[in-house]
């Protein structure tokens, strides 16, 4: 049986989505017989014209013109080319497909994912009472929608603090001055409400994994940055096996019977033994390929289970590397040309 696999997030720039290493872990399961059809928004995607990963490219409208536009193309790619199963891998994406996943079922488009109410953990709001519900523990965190409470949060935890936004945008400030300039700069574009939290240290460790939606794992891996991007990307990094931090992951499944791909990220300070949990991705990061790399095909697991096949659960070796690299490659601008005029290629 041959599965076409929709795959957003093919722009492997400086700044990559994850879908390429998602790909290319689909692509490396070679009992899936699986076609990867790429899902972009720009031409200029990397992701399009890698066709050695990438069997089939189709430009997408973005998330914000309206879920009725960004439907059809789904259903247009359906009737015109085939697609059984859809990975988002994008935040801006997931809302949508998360709301009309049963309607995209309804037309033969598989996908998993989590729930409305589980995705909303991703807040940053919400990360004080997660990390209690999952054994580890959390910065000093305060929800703040005026100047008043922002100075509240200020005196209360002291600085420095780092200055967010409830989803998206994250400063450090060492003055009050700071703090609400970045405070009316997250307001202005993302609006309320602003989390003030503590500054912790340590050293930044992650896990990325997959949960079944029935309280179990569909593979995990634990990671530690070893060198980052100016973006905030990891570049290099080494596997760990830190057993409080994946026993976070585990009861991250279990307690909200999580469905689909996420990411801890997580400060973990040795010598005081805390694993302060920083933020909830609830979906593949950019490194994921990682966890493919050292035998955890976690994405995979994802497609096997959404079609009813054996899941392969794996373990891993700490102690290995992940080194990320650019590339270069030349192709002629027919296929440019083409997905330009045709929106797909």
């Amino acid at each position: 049986m041959e599965i076409k696999v929709g795959i957003s997030g093919i722009n492997a720039v400086d700044n990559p989505g994850p879908g390429i290493g998602v790909a290319k872990s689909i692509k490396q399961d070679k009992e899936l017989n699986a076609k990867i059809i790429g899902l972009a928004y720009d031409a200029m995607e990397p992701g399009i014209y890698m066709d050695w990963i990438i069997d089939k490219a189709f430009m997408m409208p973005y998330p914000s013109s309206g879920h009725e536009a960004y439907i059809e193309r789904l259903i247009y790619i359906k009737n015109n080319y085939g697609l059984d199963f859809v990975m988002p891998v994008l935040d801006a994406e997931l809302p949508i497909y998360i709301k009309y996943q049963k309607e995209l079922e309804n037309y033969g488009i598989k996908t998993f994912l989590p729930s409305l109410d589980q995705f909303k953990l991703r807040g940053k709001d919400k990360l004080e009472e997660v990390a209690k519900n999952i054994g580890i523990t959390s910065p000093k965190t305060k929800v703040v929608s005026t100047l008043e409470d922002l100075n509240k949060a200020v005196e209360e935890i002291g600085f420095p603090i780092m200055v967010k936004g409830a989803f998206y945008k994250a400063y450090k400030a060492n003055s009050l001055q700071e703090a609400v300039s970045y405070y009316s700069k997250i307001v202005a574009e993302w609006g309320y409400p602003v989390i003030v939290q503590q500054v912790v240290y340590g050293e930044e460790m992650n896990v990325v994994a997959g949960g079944d939606g029935e309280g179990n794992s569909l593979g995990m891996v634990g990671i530690k940055k070893s060198w980052i991007t100016e973006l905030g990307k990891i570049w290099t990094g080494i596997t760990i096996k830190n057993e409080k931090l994946l026993e976070a992951a585990k009861k991250f499944i279990e307690v909200y019977k999580w469905k689909g791909a996420f990411e801890l990220e997580c400060i973990v300070n040795m010598e005081k033994e805390e694993i302060y949990l920083i933020e909830i991705n609830p979906r593949f990061p950019a490194w994921s390929y990682f966890s493919t790399g050292v035998g955890v095909n976690i994405a995979s697991n994802i497609v096997r289970k959404a079609f009813g096949l054996p899941v392969n659960i794996s373990d891993y070796e700490a102690g290995k590397l992940y080194i990320r690299y650019t590339d270069d490659f030349v192709i002629d601008m027919d296929k440019f040309q083409q997905i330009i005029i045709r929106g797909e290629v």
